[in-house]
């Protein structure tokens, strides 16, 4: 599939176009923000990590039945996916309180969840992609009431089939952050699955090892990445 013209750089990716207008290609950075980008830095292989995480993860996902936007793994740092138009509507998907959820409600982190909680953040860098309800999303216009409830519904059928994967690798499926978008009037999964975008403990040690090494500058970013895309690869 030949590579084209750059269609967008984000924080994290750059996605081409292909001779093939309902494909792209989406190649993994080793760039690294957090707080809405107001710390940067680099990941060394991060690009690599997330990629040949995600393009296993999509994989899984697939054998479930459940939509994505991938088609194939191109290379260590590039996968070929559908072009999707992606809905502006982050949705987090949280089994252990941490990160915001426990600063915003003043619970210990750490402490699980009696049931999968699902979120919804409005993707606005402007606004710092603040928490909103279904009735928000619905006054915005930034899905529809059908979509908000497919993604949902997947979005808790994705948490069953990863907690059990993680946890056959002694790995703590702690919350996660999804998102979709339309492909040829189909919903699917687009973006990437990866310790950027999720954050995974390891079971026994409760040792995290994801991106809040990295947010938190608890040291051996690296090392935790490599770690997670190891048990991952079994």
């Amino acid at each position: 599939m030949e590579k084209k013209a750059q269609l967008y750089e984000g924080k994290a990716k750059k996605l081409f176009e292909t001779s093939d207008p309902d494909l792209v290609i989406q190649y993994f950075k080793d760039d690294a923000t957090a707080f809405n980008a107001q710390k940067k830095g680099t990941i060394k292989d991060k690009g690599i990590v997330n990629n040949n995480m995600s393009a296993r993860l999509f994989r899984l996902l697939e054998e479930e039945s459940i939509p994505t936007h991938f088609v194939k793994q191109l290379s260590d740092r590039e996968m070929l996916v559908k072009k999707l138009k992606i809905l502006p509507v982050e949705v987090v998907v949280r089994n252990i309180i941490a990160g915001s959820l426990a600063k915003r409600l003043g619970i210990e982190e750490g402490i699980p969840a009696p049931f999968p909680i699902v979120e919804f953040y409005y993707k606005n860098d402007a606004l710092g992609d603040p928490l909103v309800t279904e009735d928000h999303i619905r006054v915005l216009g930034l899905a529809t009431a059908e979509q908000v409830r497919d993604i949902k519904n997947y979005s808790l059928r994705i948490n069953d089939v990863l907690m059990k994967f993680f946890d056959e690798r002694d790995i703590l499926l702690v919350d996660f952050k999804l998102e979709f978008g339309m492909h040829n009037n189909d919903l699917l999964l687009g973006d990437e699955i990866a310790p950027d975008t999720c954050r995974l403990w390891d079971k026994k040690s409760l040792e995290k090892l994801d991106k809040d090494r990295f947010r938190r500058d608890l040291g051996k970013v690296e090392e935790a990445y490599q770690e997670v895309l190891k048990r991952v690869m079994k």
